[in-house]
């Protein structure tokens, strides 16, 4: 259940079940739970979309934006995997990607064919905006992924509030059947052994209690929780448990190069800077860790879908200030939120800052979310304590 961490903040585990009747929905008209795999929808399906991907022999997944965004909106190539495996005249479609993230995307199974492959006749292209219509006289049919479009559905009782679900019910609804996945719609990643991660395991970074901070965002005003109240968050842990904690602080790429330098914010804390590192090299640090914190950004997100090879792999807790908790995650039961009240009432109405134009009734920020109840969260999940 969601929980009063402090004044106004929550704490909302990834398990939590959101009732429909509780948040702004769209009914997908249909109980979803009550179909099995296969079935024809009570609601018509696109007949352009669907005659298309009919004649079409492979997918072109073509993501060229942010990673959250891009990470975010694979539910919906496994939406069309799903769609194609339900036709008996069809075999393994051939499936490859393009763009800055296509070797961190094939980590998540749906990728078939390496980048570069043989091109096809004719090809459905799925990604963002931008690029999709880069293909329009080459591909037979495309297919946005916008986030600002999908609603959050309803159905059964239940609300789908995260991006993942949203993207692939909505493929759902236009294709006219129901498709086999269940929530969690978002894939995960696997993760191997890197250099990095050899290096850091032979440092002894990941003896004891290692916990991985993001500090890496888009919109530092607004979504930097800063490395300073990380690393106390990380001395309160340690000094909870009376044991001491390795931070890995990870940031971003401010001018184009990678840093990895050594801090010492604490006598209990041992903390390391890792700045501008590929996003494909930390899918195979994050399930290292025994905790990762992070702003509301792309990281964090990789943080929650990167999982060893036995599927297991650390708690994420993602800091939400201004934007909705329950939309900008990945819908893994391990990726839970901490929200200011303004990020509850985003959630609760289905609403965006950005695309409605809303203006918070006082300043938003992740300073809201204080040290102290932060570390009191970290410690009851590393505790495996019930919230």
């Amino acid at each position: 259940m969601t929980a009063t961490v402090s004044t106004g903040i929550r704490f909302c585990p990834g398990t939590e079940v959101v009732a429909a009747d509780a948040v702004h929905t769209t009914p997908l008209g249909y109980d979803r739970d009550a179909l099995a795999a296969g079935t024809p929808l009570p609601v018509p399906a696109s007949v352009e979309l669907t005659e298309r991907l009919s004649e079409c022999d492979a997918i072109l997944v073509s993501f060229h934006g942010k990673l959250g965004d891009s990470l975010l909106a694979l539910s919906a190539v496994r939406a069309l995997c799903n769609w194609f495996a339900l036709r008996p005249d069809r075999g393994p479609m051939p499936i490859r990607a393009e763009g800055p993230y296509a070797q961190l995307l094939a980590r998540s199974g749906l990728i078939t064919h390496p980048p570069g492959a043989a091109s096809y006749a004719r090809f459905v292209v799925l990604g963002d905006r931008e690029f999709v219509a880069r293909h329009r006289e080459n591909a037979h049919v495309s297919v946005v992924c916008d986030p600002a479009a999908p609603p959050c559905w309803s159905s059964g009782g239940r609300a789908y509030a995260d991006m993942p679900a949203r993207y692939y019910l909505s493929l759902e609804r236009r294709l006219g059947v129901r498709l086999h996945t269940s929530a969690p719609f978002s894939p995960t990643l696997t993760s191997g052994e890197n250099r990095l991660s050899q290096q850091l395991q032979a440092s002894g970074w990941f003896d004891g209690l290692t916990i991985a901070a993001i500090t890496a965002t888009s919109w530092p005003e607004r979504k930097d929780y800063t490395a300073e109240r990380f690393a106390e968050v990380a001395a309160r842990i340690a000094d909870a448990r009376r044991t001491h904690v390795r931070l890995l602080l990870v940031g971003g790429a401010h001018d184009g190069c990678v840093r990895i330098a050594a801090a010492e914010p604490g006598h209990a804390v041992r903390a390391l800077h890792l700045d501008g590192l590929p996003a494909d090299d930390l899918a195979d640090v994050f399930p290292r860790c025994d905790l990762v914190l992070g702003n509301d950004t792309g990281l964090t997100h990789l943080a929650a879908m990167a999982r060893r090879a036995d599927g297991g792999g650390p708690p994420v807790i993602g800091l939400y200030a201004r934007h909705s908790h329950s939309k900008w995650r990945t819908g893994q039961p391990h990726h839970h939120a901490v929200a200011t009240p303004f990020s509850e009432r985003m959630h609760q109405g289905d609403l965006c800052p950005v695309r409605d134009v809303i203006a918070p009734d006082s300043d938003v920020h992740l300073d809201a979310i204080t040290p102290g109840s932060l570390a009191r969260v970290c410690a009851d999940l590393l505790g495996g304590a019930e919230r």
